[in-house]
């Protein structure tokens, strides 16, 4: 454990005051003290006022990611135990624990750190180097108090394969932690069954936000006709199905996920009303629109169309674009769910682009209910990045 001081300029540390977890490059004045990239350190403002201790990284933009307020906390084994076992009760209480996002980084006061449980499985994805140092531990907390709980985990896959440890000077990891187990894990969500492919899935290999506006589109969809745009491995489209659509378009351009979409109909026995196409939706729409297509509920679930403020602008134009097609393609009084899960989107730019969508083609949008994440996903104010999905439903009506 270092005792490096770091200290931040004056006017500094803004995000840190209101509540957010990190500190940045270009925030720091000094650092006194020896220490090693992913060390401990304790955080005082430019007047010695003490803020906090959190991990450094010389590595990274985000220079320092914090772990506690307190001073006098000590980083160690009951400090982390304590972390893990909260962020497990919350869990128990506020949404369904078969599957769900039991750790989610700074929302958990454990920085840089995903865990997701799709049923007896634990699939973890660490981004910073210095909770990749308590990664173990952590596993094996969550282990113990699923295990006082009677869940037994008979495995945890490792899919730290992503760009971002590039910024923190990590390579990147993929692999079992401990014994290894069939990759292929079947689940249940609002009662549609799943198979989810931990290896190679997108992220950690299905998208557990979602679930209760999955749920959500249940009552627009019976009897409906509906698209899914963006089905990914079909989890809005099997829903529809369960949900009793008459029949259900679900289009993606990844011919794995497709694949994949397409065993799970089957897995529901909704093969015969829900059907798939592997497809850009941006080319599909507009066919669509020529052959006078209409369908009474659309789904549009893209993936982030930036992942950057530098591309905003193109990310409108697209958002822009599949909604205005969407909107032509519903008919009168039918309905529009539609999200986007880019946090560089804000809310206030999403709702704008959506209206400006509509005055295109002349609709008038009913809102139905405006949604977010699965509260296993929870937002912590101030650490705005925790903040990412926004989930409208619309009714769609003609101007007339």
């Amino acid at each position: 454990m270092s005792n490096t001081l770091v200290v931040l300029k004056k006017g500094e540390g803004r995000t840190l005051k209101a509540g957010g977890m990190w500190v940045f490059d270009n925030e720091i004045a000094s650092v006194t003290g020896e220490f090693e990239n992913g060390d401990i350190v304790i955080v005082h403002d430019f007047d010695g006022y003490p803020m906090g201790k959190g991990f450094m990284n010389l590595n990274s933009k985000i220079r320092i990611r914090m772990m506690t307020r307190d001073k006098d906390t000590e980083i160690n084994d009951d400090f982390i135990r304590m972390r893990v076992k909260n962020a497990w009760e919350y869990r128990k209480k506020v949404v369904d624990t078969s599957s769900c996002r039991v750790i989610f980084g700074e929302a958990d006061f454990l920085p840089g750190l995903v865990i997701d449980k799709f049923s007896d499985v634990l699939v973890v994805q660490s981004l910073a180097l210095g909770i990749d140092r308590f990664k173990d531990q952590i596993i094996e907390f969550l282990k113990e108090f699923m295990a006082n709980d009677g869940i037994i985990i008979k495995g945890v896959y490792e899919r730290s394969d992503v760009k971002v440890r590039d910024l923190e000077g990590m390579e990147r990891k993929k692999g079992f932690i401990g014994e290894e187990f069939d990759t292929d894990v079947e689940i249940v969500e609002n009662g549609v069954r799943y198979m989810v492919d931990v290896k190679e899935g997108q992220k950690t290999g299905f998208f557990l936000d979602q679930k209760y506006n999955r749920e959500a589109i249940h009552k627009l969809c019976r009897g409906a006709k509906v698209l899914d745009c963006f089905t990914h491995t079909g989890s809005f489209a099997l829903n529809a199905g369960i949900a009793g659509a008459e029949s259900v378009l679900g289009v993606d351009a990844s011919e794995l996920g497709i694949h994949q979409a397409e065993k799970n109909a089957e897995l529901n026995g909704l093969e015969g009303s829900v059907k798939f196409l592997c497809a850009d939706v941006f080319d599909l729409l507009p066919e669509l629109e020529q052959k006078g297509e209409k369908f009474d509920v659309i789904i549009l679930d893209p993936p982030a169309f930036t992942k950057s403020r530098n591309s905003i602008k193109n990310a409108v134009k697209g958002y822009r674009e599949i909604n205005l097609r969407a909107m032509k393609l519903i008919n009168d009084g039918g309905f529009l769910a539609t999200c986007s899960c880019s946090h560089f989107m804000s809310y206030e730019l999403f709702t704008e682009t959506i209206n400006q969508a509509a005055k295109n083609v002349r609709k008038r949008l009913r809102q139905v209910e405006y949604r977010t994440q699965a509260p296993d996903h929870p937002i912590l104010w101030a650490a705005d990045e925790s903040y990412y999905l926004k989930f409208y439903i619309f009714q769609v009506c003609d101007e007339h």
